[in-house]
């Protein structure tokens, strides 16, 4: 029984994808173009010395702030006050590589798309959402790290924290929002796509025929 199941699943992913199949990859290689024009993530600000907000874009490759840069030098100066470090591209080490793996991924997905079998499609699946899942734990890292390393001899002492990576948080007297832009978005949808070629894939594969009973008397 298992030797069976194992043989249906070997000659499965050694089967070209469908037609249906390639279009989803081909949409999520599109998609996955918006990572370079779009922002990941964003984190907005709210206190009373800043009714409008302060906005800090995050995208693939750099730190945007909001005001026309301006919020960003804000941001820098409040956090110099209590000890926490300068907010600078050349601290996170994700700008320098994540382009480029979101641009190889992009290339795999393509190459699915034309030529590829099942397994590649499965392969570069499981690369995406293991790309997906430690991009969400560096940055959940990077936000943890900012708010507990805290220079000793800071202006104004506050307790450790880490600032939301998801929803609304209170820190001091800053109400603090981070929410998914449309760069993540499209992640998440190109993770969609990935697993939905992978259904249909496997509902529209050729079923063998059921045997067909002969009477005999």
């Amino acid at each position: 029984m298992m030797q069976t199941s194992l043989r249906r699943t070997n000659r499965f992913l050694q089967e070209p994808i469908g037609l249906a199949a390639r279009l989803m990859l081909l949409a999520a290689a599109v998609l996955l173009v918006a990572t370079y024009f779009f922002p990941l993530w964003n984190l907005t600000m709210f206190a009373p010395q800043y009714p409008g907000g302060l906005r800090l874009d995050i995208y693939s490759y750099t730190l945007v702030g909001g005001n026309q840069g301006q919020d960003i030098t804000e941001i820098n100066v409040l956090n110099h006050y209590i000890g926490m470090h300068a907010l600078v591209n050349e601290s996170f080490s994700e700008f320098q590589w994540m382009p480029f793996v979101i641009g190889t991924l992009g290339l795999l997905v393509l190459r699915a798309a034309v030529h590829g079998t099942v397994v590649a499609l499965v392969d570069v699946t499981m690369l995406f959402v293991y790309f997906g899942a430690f991009s969400l734990w560096s940055f959940g890292y990077k936000l943890y790290v900012y708010g507990h390393d805290l220079a000793p001899d800071a202006a104004v002492k506050v307790p450790p924290f880490m600032p939301p990576m998801f929803g609304y948080q209170q820190i001091a007297n800053f109400e603090v929002y981070s929410y998914p832009r449309a760069g993540s978005y499209a992640m998440f949808a190109v993770i969609a796509l990935l697993v939905a070629a992978i259904g249909w894939t496997w509902w529209s594969r050729p079923r063998p025929e059921a045997p067909v009973a002969v009477d005999r008397g």
